[in-house]
């Protein structure tokens, strides 16, 4: 039986704030993607760990990790996301 973590983070722009559910494996995904089409740095990914990877302080010091992973972006790109990023927050759901 194969457990999987889902973290769940808060993504705020401008005055507008919403949660997006993701596993690490999209995270890496996304940043791959980004990697090579953006040339952002390939380090700013928090490393996969496999040892204690479900552990309850693991998981919420990774989540945290994510969370300035992800505002990192968001500096990175301040008026338009790349499409793979703006995908992955859900923007389409909230564009008005």
């Amino acid at each position: 039986v194969s457990s999987f973590q889902v973290y769940i983070i808060q993504v705020s722009v401008g005055s507008h704030q919403w949660t997006v559910k993701h596993r690490y494996s999209d995270f890496h995904d996304l940043h791959e993607k980004l990697v090579s089409e953006k040339k952002i740095d390939k380090n700013l990914l928090p490393p996969k760990k496999i040892i204690g990877k479900n552990s309850k302080s693991l998981v919420e010091k990774r989540q945290k990790e994510l969370e300035v992973y992800l505002q990192t972006l968001l500096l990175k790109f301040p008026v338009t996301a790349p499409k793979v990023l703006s995908y992955f927050l859900h923007f389409h759901l909230y564009v008005s």
